[in-house]
């Protein structure tokens, strides 16, 4: 995840997302007819400004927000578990039972910017800079210790790959297809011209599937000609991309006193602010299960109190009147 543009706006309203679509198209070189895809949360501003600016391109949600969201009103481990078997299914068979068993259960994460939030807007976008340069070198460094071919996250994803694909057995029909039978009962059909899988595992993921590793190293026990099972990933999981991706850096500027005056004619007068309802936000807003960093609060339900004065439990200083004896109070 590279960090391309960012940008401070007094709401997240469609024109504001409008204006920095606009900007990224013209920085990004995108055109009308650009498809790309978009993955956002479901904020309203920003549906309509993508069909706008880029009618053509794909827009999702990112599932992280769906699921905060359907936190408010179905809670627990089971339903997000279940939540995510849906987006992982390949095939609509899978897909279809995963929705199923998600009824059946039913019926039975920006935390980095809250020191800069409440700063002057040079400041905070200086904050975001500085934060973004020293980020890259964390990530550059990493990059730096790694040797594979393939990058960290992607070596391990691959081995979980490979230690599947030795539960199933290949089977060879003679010309460039294969039946990929496991003991569960799990049986796809792989071919090697369009290096496809019936599971569309590789074509949704990027990652040969384990059907598709087993088929290799069938050949290759056969003294056959096969491919390097590395060699059927998608180059945006290797390092060499990786490297690549990270090789532009952030510059470091010198401070305020060494900037150059502006050539501007004319002075630049802020936008005209426009007050929000209700008090200030200075912190973002946090998920529904998401603990909150300040120390809660205990209650003080069914505490017990004793009276400052009498010495009584069951009345405070304020309503004391001078009650005897030391047993507690009680209301009818």
């Amino acid at each position: 995840m590279y960090p391309v543009a960012y940008a401070v706006v007094e709401t997240e309203s469609t024109s504001s997302w409008t204006w920095f679509l606009e900007l990224l198209g013209e920085d990004l070189d995108l055109g009308e007819n650009s498809n790309f895809t978009f993955i956002s949360d479901r904020q309203k501003g920003i549906i309509p400004a993508i069909e706008k600016v880029f009618p053509n391109a794909e827009h999702r949600f990112c599932l992280r927000y769906i699921q905060e969201n359907m936190k408010t009103q179905w809670k627990g481990k089971d339903l997000s578990d279940q939540l995510w078997e849906c987006v992982r299914a390949t095939t609509d068979n899978h897909f279809n039972r995963a929705m199923d068993e998600l009824k059946k259960i039913n019926e039975e994460a920006h935390a980095w910017l809250d020191e800069g939030r409440d700063k002057p807007i040079i400041t905070c976008l200086e904050y975001i800079r500085e934060y973004l340069m020293k980020r890259l070198c964390v990530v550059q460094k990493v990059i730096d210790m790694c040797e594979d071919i393939l990058t960290l996250t992607a070596t391990t994803v691959f081995e979980k790959i490979k230690t599947d694909a030795a539960k199933y057995v290949a089977r060879y029909n003679g010309t460039e297809k294969y039946q990929l039978a496991s003991t569960c009962q799990d049986q796809y059909v792989v071919n090697l011209n369009d290096q496809s899988c019936s599971c569309r595992f590789r074509e949704i993921i990027g990652f040969p599937c384990r059907h598709d590793v087993c088929v290799i190293w069938d050949k290759i026990e056969n003294c056959e000609n096969a491919p390097h099972v590395d060699e059927w990933v998608h180059p945006c999981y290797r390092l060499s991309t990786w490297k690549a991706m990270y090789f532009n850096k952030f510059d470091p500027l010198n401070g305020r006193s060494m900037w150059p005056k502006s050539d501007c004619p004319f002075t630049l007068l802020p936008t005209k602010h426009k007050t929000q309802v209700g008090r200030p936000k200075k912190k973002r807003m946090r998920g529904v299960d998401e603990p909150n960093s300040q120390v809660a609060k205990l209650s003080r339900k069914y505490l017990v109190i004793t009276c400052s004065k009498c010495h009584n439990k069951g009345n405070n200083s304020r309503t004391c009147k001078g009650q005897g004896g030391s047993g507690e109070v009680g209301g009818g």
